[in-house]
């Protein structure tokens, strides 16, 4: 039995391009371990957040991911495994290498935002930045000194 490895955050972009992989002549020969990537939290979430609530929240957002895809999957006739993800990917996978041997190893993750603007375009190159700078501000100190000047003779009368 081939075993296949799937790195997934999104339910519905995982589908997409998991959908060639599993057909019904290859459904019951693949063993699907489905590794749910949480989204990044940031460090300072600490503030607010235990990490208790930090692994609780994990949880519950890789149960409802796993109940999106593991029907779809199961309809397939296909054994499945679930694991979370709580380190680095490397780590993990070499931790699943071992455990379930050589396997084939997908990425169904949605690509970043960054990624798909950064891709180069033949349509439009680059246009060069226009800077533009501002006058140097020169009387800033010597007016704060006369106003302050003026408010003392004021305040002396």
């Amino acid at each position: 039995m081939d075993k296949v490895i799937v790195y997934v955050d999104d339910a519905a972009y995982a589908r997409q391009v998991l959908e060639p992989l599993a057909t019904p002549a290859t459904a019951g020969t693949i063993h699907w371990v489905l590794v749910a990537c949480a989204p990044r939290m940031t460090h300072r979430i600490s503030k607010w957040v235990s990490h208790s609530a930090r692994e609780n929240w994990r949880a519950k957002w890789a149960d409802k991911l796993f109940a999106q895809l593991q029907p779809w999957l199961r309809a397939e006739g296909a054994p499945i495994s679930t694991v979370l993800a709580k380190g680095p990917l490397p780590e993990l996978l070499a931790q699943l290498q071992s455990e379930h041997g050589a396997c084939t190893v997908v990425d169904a993750r949605r690509p970043k935002l960054e990624q798909e603007v950064n891709t180069p375009t033949d349509a439009a190159p680059a246009a060069a930045p226009v800077i533009v700078r501002k006058p140097p501000r020169r009387w800033t100190v010597p007016g704060s000194l006369a106003s302050l000047g003026l408010l003392f003779m004021l305040a002396a009368d």
